[in-house]
């Protein structure tokens, strides 16, 4: 079979994955279907029926919700150029390409596995990216939504799809309920899906953070990832056997100012960590670029002083935890190549 051959209707049958069982009528015709005959499989009660405008379900009944999703994207992208196939054949079983559209949203986030989202069946539409200048309506259950620029997908299950951070903030977008913004922000961290850090750079670009409900939710959402960022902190000194360090302390001069309080502190060696769990874009820019200084001050002050200061994200935490051990075991053991530190006073934070 060649793509010059006709094909009528029933011999389509073959295409049973469900990208084989969803195709454009575009797509159709090139099979050798024509007009009258796409018509007539497509009366009520025939073997077809139409899912979307421009786009055919080969089969009577429901859709599964691999074919919403694979429906969804052939209404929403971009024709692919001439000599380029959309879907694939008997002859090349190749993935469907989807050009300019990505699924975004809870349908995302369910696909991502996210539990506290509902099940693809269950979603009464499927939110869909695309760029702005492109001139596409939302129709049946496909929501369609503008971005100047188009997020790099996730392939999940053979279907583009947003990142986390940025399907997170195209559903914190739609919804209104405090307790459902909260639970999807927590288990976007949680669950280890992303870093909040992510999240508030995407909700802020997205303006969402002039709505209180959002920034409450924020709130948790930096202080669980601190508290997670903690717990790994704790598990990398037990598990690859550094010493023990003083958890949680703040640093004072004697008699003089406060230098600041750190996560880790081993008094013998000065050598300090520090969780960089902040959040950038979270308040205003002027805000921003005073807590960055802010924090430079502080790390200067401390190196003055002779104290080797250890910066670690919670990224680096969860991806690389022995690598991030020996970064720190590094500056123990180069402590005794140094002049001795400034004598600082460390009291309980």
């Amino acid at each position: 079979m060649t793509h010059n051959t006709p094909l009528p209707p029933r011999p389509l049958r073959h295409l049973s994955e469900a990208h084989r069982r969803v195709l454009t009528v575009g797509q159709l015709r090139s099979h050798g279907i024509s007009t009258a005959e796409l018509t007539e499989q497509c009366r009520p009660g025939s073997p077809w029926q139409q899912l979307l405008p421009g786009v055919v379900l080969l089969h009577p009944g429901p859709p599964t919700s691999e074919e919403r999703l694979h429906g969804a994207l052939l209404y929403a992208a971009r024709e692919p150029a001439p000599g380029v196939p959309a879907q694939p054949t008997a002859d090349e079983p190749h993935r469907p390409v989807y050009a300019d559209a990505v699924i975004t949203g809870l349908a995302a986030l369910t696909l991502h596995g996210f539990s506290s989202t509902p099940p693809l069946l269950s979603l009464d539409r499927v939110d869909v990216l695309i760029p702005r200048l492109r001139r596409l309506r939302s129709s049946g259950y496909v929501h369609v939504l503008r971005t100047p620029s188009l997020p790099t997908p996730c392939a999940v299950t053979g279907l583009p799809v947003a990142p986390v951070p940025r399907a997170l903030a195209d559903a914190v977008a739609e919804l209104t309920d405090a307790v459902a913004v909260r639970r999807l922000l927590t288990e976007a961290v949680r669950a280890g899906h992303c870093e909040p850090a992510a999240v508030v750079r995407e909700l802020t670009q997205a303006k969402l953070l002039n709505r209180p409900h959002v920034v409450d939710a924020v709130d948790s959402l930096v202080a669980e990832g601190r508290a997670i960022a903690e717990d790994r902190l704790y598990r990398m000194v037990a598990e690859c056997g550094l010493p023990d360090p003083v958890w949680n302390v703040d640093l004072r001069l004697p008699g003089g100012p406060h230098l600041g309080g750190v996560d880790a502190y081993w008094p013998e060696q000065a050598v300090a960590v520090e969780l960089d769990t902040r959040a950038p874009g979270q308040g205003h820019r002027q805000d921003d670029d005073a807590l960055w200084s802010e924090y430079a001050r502080k790390r200067e002050h401390l190196e003055r002083l002779g104290i080797t200061v250890v910066y670690i994200t919670p990224r680096k935490l969860r991806q690389s935890l022995e690598q991030q051990a020996t970064v720190v075991r590094t500056a123990l053991m180069a402590s005794g190549d140094r002049d001795p530190a400034a004598y600082v006073v460390v009291l309980p934070r």
